[in-house]
This record gives structure tokens, C-alpha cells and sequence, in this order.
């Protein structure tokens, strides 16, 4: 008799723990709550500032009685108010004891802290709100406004590194720019250019790129080493006396020279000067 061999049973399936994998996901899950929550709290607003654009006076309030717009959300038209201690600002979910609020402008301005969201909501509704086709206040942009002041500080801050950096020779054509007297020491030109720096730093910087710059500077110092005379007609060589360039009347001749030589045609006039300048260097 032949015996049978028996098959010893095969490895029993392994069993998948998916507790692990679970946890991981809810982990992940309760993290990327924690970083929602997190973001909404750094977007909520402190507080915002809305301004009078239009009448006020010392003391101005806010008309917040029988206001009625078109709520989207609802579909309808629905009538607000502003009252300090009701979360809504609809007067059909505001409760029967609800007490209207007065909303008043001190000096054009006012504040609303982040702990009236009912108010904030009064005011961006508005119809008198610019933002909603008013033209009494609007909502000015605190984020915005301080980006700006930003922005011009260091705008000054690199005018000033430039006045303090450059070579007087690269600073004696925007001096005559702006009408500062070159005549003088170097010490008070720098100083008057300091000042149109901090006035309008902007402006100042883009001075040094403007073609215009240059090319009044050379005019206004080829007419006082008097090789060119500037007139009230016209622009004329010194020496021949020969015109250059008519001056129309209400014009002065040191502005319509300088822009004759950004001209094609003034350009070889233009290469005159700076030929004959340079010569006297």
C-alpha cells in the first residue's frame, strides 16, 4: 500500500495591519486642518480704517436707518442696520431688543478693531461706500499704504547713497538738471542735490538714465563757455552768430536747444558741443 504524502499547509496569509496607515492619514489629515486654521488667522483682518472722500465735517454720521440692498446669498433686497451687539446685520435676523448704533466719522477718519466683524460688514455693504458706487468714504488699504511707504523709504535711502558715491562728474549734469548753481564748492552742490533727492528720490534716480539729463547739461555749459548763445529767438552759434534753432514764443531757448539735440537733425550739432567742451577740459 502506498502511503500519501501530505503536503505540509502553506505560510498563512500575512495579515496587513492598516492601523498604522490609518493613523498616518488621519495625522495628516488633523496637520493640514492645524495649517488651514493657522492661515486663516494670519489672513483675518486686526482692523481697517475708512475715510470721509467726500463732505464730513468735525463730526460725521453715517445714515444706518431704512438702508436696503440686494443681499446675493439671499437673492432679495433686505434692509440693514448696525447694532453693536447683534451678529447680524440684517434687521429680519436681528432680535426684537436689538438697539441701532449710531456709526460716526471723527476728523473723516474711523477705526474698526478686528472685535466688530458686524460692523466691518455695515460699512463694506454701504451704498455710500466708494467700493459699492458711493462717493462719501472707502476703505483705505493699510497693507498697501505701508508697501508704499516702504518702497519710498528705500528709494531714498539709495538717492542718498547715490549723491554720496558718485564722482562730481557724473553729478554736475543732474545738478544742472534741477538748476543747482555748479559754481560753487563741491561740499554745496551735494548738498542741494541731496535735498532734491529726499524731495522726489523717484525722479532723481531716473535722472541719471534721462537722455535729456546729458543733453541739457551740455547745452547750458556750451552757452556759458560761450559757444553757443542763448537768446529769446533762437539759439545761435557765438562766434558766427549763425541761427541754430528758432525759439517759438513761450518757450525758453535753453529747452528747445536741448530738445533739438536729441533730434537726428541736431545730432551732429549735439556732437559739436560735446567736441568743443571737451577741448576745453
Amino acid at each position: 500500500m502506498s502511503e500519501q504524502v501530505k503536503r505540509s499547509p502553506g505560510r498563512p496569509k500575512k495579515q496587513v495591519d492598516t492601523k498604522p496607515v490609518a493613523k498616518e492619514v488621519e495625522t495628516a489629515t488633523a496637520t493640514a486642518k492645524k495649517i488651514k486654521t493657522v492661515q486663516k488667522k494670519e489672513k483675518a483682518p486686526t482692523h481697517r480704517l475708512y475715510e470721509i472722500v467726500s463732505g464730513g465735517g468735525v463730526v460725521y454720521m453715517l445714515p444706518s436707518k431704512g438702508i436696503t440692498i440686494y443681499d446675493e446669498e439671499k437673492g432679495q433686497v433686505r434692509e440693514m442696520r448696525y447694532c453693536e451687539n447683534e451678529p447680524s446685520i440684517w434687521v429680519d435676523s436681528q432680535s426684537d431688543n436689538a438697539l441701532r448704533r449710531p456709526v460716526m466719522f471723527r476728523e473723516g477718519k474711523l477705526l474698526v478693531p478686528k472685535e466688530r466683524p458686524n460692523l466691518m460688514e455695515f460699512l463694506d455693504r454701504h451704498p455710500y461706500n466708494v467700493a459699492n458706487g458711493g462717493g462719501v468714504f472707502t476703505l483705505i488699504n493699510t497693507e498697501k499704504d505701508a508697501a508704499v511707504e516702504i518702497e519710498k523709504e528705500f528709494n531714498i535711502a539709495e538717492a542718498i547713497a547715490v549723491v554720496r558715491d558718485k564722482e562730481i562728474g557724473d553729478l554736475l549734469p543732474v545738478a544742472l538738471f534741477f538748476n543747482i548753481d555748479v559754481d560753487r564748492p563741491t561740499s554745496e552742490i551735494r548738498f542741494d542735490l541731496l535735498k532734491e533727492a529726499k524731495s522726489n528720490p523717484a525722479r532723481f534716480i531716473e535722472a541719471f538714465d534721462n537722455p535729456m539729463v546729458r543733453a541739457r547739461s551740455v547745452v547750458k555749459q556750451a552757452a556759458d563757455y560761450q559757444i553757443i548763445n542763448l537768446k529769446t529767438d533762437g539759439c545761435y552759434w557765438f562766434d558766427s552768430n549763425r541761427l541754430i534753432v528758432a525759439v517759438p514764443a513761450g518757450h525758453t531757448a535753453l529747452e528747445v536747444m536741448t530738445r533739438f539735440c536729441m533730434t537726428e537733425k541736431g545730432a551732429a550739432v549735439f556732437a559739436t558741443l560735446e567736441e568743443s567742451l571737451e577741448k576745453l577740459s
